[in-house]
């Protein structure tokens, strides 16, 4: 037919390469679905790829977090923008079902004309206390997010006047052509800080910590997204840029260790960051850790009493906070989340009457000046976000930051996809953010007749028990007495019992317990 009708080629050498690819279908070992339907088995694998895209944009319903609903990406994508962020016709909530929260508000409520909050980070062994915001971008390094994002995230906290933490992968130079505050994140690999041989090099940390741009310093134990997983960096991913942010060799593969290497029990810990206080000049020092084995925790208390160094503060990371590729297991699985994580510190704290030394920052799916009031309440003096923030540079949650295929230029080193986030734009948009949260934090703390974020505590939450009857937050995260852990009483046994097998010099629990 082809010989009369030239038209014909184009339907031959589609039927041809199908009937090649039929072939192949069945010689091939590998999928045995495309053995039994060669070519339409195909249609599987198509519908599997754009099957998140699908559920996205056409089945989920507003509230369907996966794991941020539409409607906690649209609340962040509207106060990026400046756009309304109001909503008509009511709640969407169950507010019959349990589990449901609500603010408690008073019939006098307070107006704020200024919502820059902020708390003081620094005990009387810290020389150079930062005032620090209530709303603050968590830690996200550069080599997980690209150097557009970070600039962007970072001129943006330069225009709110709010602090970056670096994560674990080293000071960029997109960290640094902004100027916005920074935190300084050290992870076990000592990126930015360490010497041939990956050990921790207190003449090149000393180096990075006297940049007036670094605010505070932040050792990292553990995130809430893969606790007690270390991490390799492929040679094939390392550049240039981010070789020299980190330290390392252009052509090798860098591995993250699980552990510090530079101590190994309690009183070792705080000798290192008593360490880090003196090399960095007496800036804030803390640590940065999700919940795992309470008694570790308490070891680490005691070891603070034993010798006299207390950080300036802790950041408690929940298990549903958020990375850039984690085994599933871990990512469901390991870790404590943040409310109880949170409350547990926080107690713990009091309890050995060492909480007003300490500030503790939170972060894990907060996004809302609701996540942040409830986060305050249970004992955080400040919040994190790093997703949060991601949605205000122009994440879509498309959830390929692993592949390097990430659609908006967020999670990717390709540069012809990182070349779709314009710097200039996402900037205003993150600092916006930042600036409309805290306005509706105000309203919200105004509302309950607060005089400032700062002082909420549990009673000024409800919520909804499985049995349908409402309780104040106070009666489930409770504020322990102070000191408590330092008598002879009977009170709060399972907080006791830990105490009591917990030990300053080493992390290793007692024998048959």
């Amino acid at each position: 037919m082809a010989l009369w009708y030239p038209g014909f080629w184009i339907a031959f050498v589609i039927l041809a390469a199908l009937t090649l690819l039929g072939f192949y279908d069945l010689r091939q070992q590998r999928h045995s679905i495309l053995r039994n339907y060669p070519i339409m088995g195909h249609l599987r694998f198509l519908f599997e790829g754009i099957r998140p895209e699908i559920r996205q944009y056409l089945i989920e319903s507003d509230r369907d977090e996966q794991p941020f609903s539409r409607e906690q990406r649209s609340l962040v994508y509207q106060r990026a923008k400046g756009a309304e962020d109001k909503r008509p016709f009511g709640t969407q909530e169950k507010v019959y079902e349990a589990g449901y929260s609500w603010l408690t508000h008073s019939v006098q409520p307070v107006h704020f004309t200024n919502t820059d909050f902020r708390v003081r980070i620094g005990n009387q062994a810290c020389k150079q206390p930062y005032d620090a915001s209530l709303y603050n971008i968590s830690a996200m390094s550069f080599g997980a997010l690209s150097a557009n994002a970070i600039l962007a995230l970072n001129t943006g906290a330069k225009m709110g006047n709010f602090a970056h933490d670096t994560g674990e992968g080293g000071i960029s130079r997109y960290h640094r052509q902004a100027g916005g505050d920074l935190i300084y994140e050290i992870g076990s690999g000592y990126f930015g800080c360490r010497d041939d041989d990956g050990r921790f090099s207190p003449d090149k940390f000393a180096e990075q910590a006297a940049d007036a741009q670094v605010k505070m310093i932040e050792l990292k134990l553990s995130q809430g997204a893969k606790p007690g997983h270390g991490g390799m960096l492929p040679a094939s991913k390392i550049t240039p840029e981010i070789a020299e942010a980190r330290g390392i060799p252009v052509g090798q593969d860098c591995v993250s260790p699980a552990a510090h290497p530079e101590f190994s029990n309690p009183v070792e810990m705080m000798e290192f960051i008593g360490r880090l206080r003196d090399l960095s000049g007496g800036k804030p020092v803390g640590f940065k850790l999700c919940i795992g084995h309470r008694r570790e925790f308490m070891c680490i208390v005691k070891a603070m009493l034993h010798t006299g160094i207390v950080p300036d503060f802790i950041v408690v990371d929940g298990s549903e906070g958020g990375t850039g590729a984690a085994p599933l297991e871990f990512a469901n699985h390991v870790g404590m989340p943040l409310v109880e994580g949170l409350t547990f510190v926080h107690n713990t704290l009091r309890g050995a009457g060492l909480r007003e030394q300490v500030k503790i920052g939170a972060a894990g799916k907060i996004v809302s000046a609701f996540d942040i009031a409830r986060a305050l309440s249970i004992g955080a003096d400040w919040c994190n976000s790093a997703r949060g923030y991601m949605f205000a540079v122009g994440c879509i949650q498309a959830q390929a930051c692993h592949t390097n295929h990430c659609p908006v230029g967020v999670a990717t080193q390709d540069p012809l996809r990182q070349r779709a986030l314009d710097v200039g734009d996402k900037s205003k948009r993150v600092a916006r953010f930042h600036d409309n949260t805290l306005k509706a934090l105000g309203e919200m703390a105004g509302a309950a007749g607060l005089t400032d974020p700062t002082n909420f505590e549990p009673y000024h939450f409800m919520t909804r028990r499985g049995d349908g009857q409402m309780t104040e937050a106070n009666d489930v995260y409770t504020y322990l007495r102070k000191g408590f852990l330092l008598d002879d009483g009977d009170d709060n046994p399972i907080y006791r019992e830990r105490w009591a097998r917990a030990n300053a010099h080493s992390f290793v629990p007692p024998e048959g317990r």
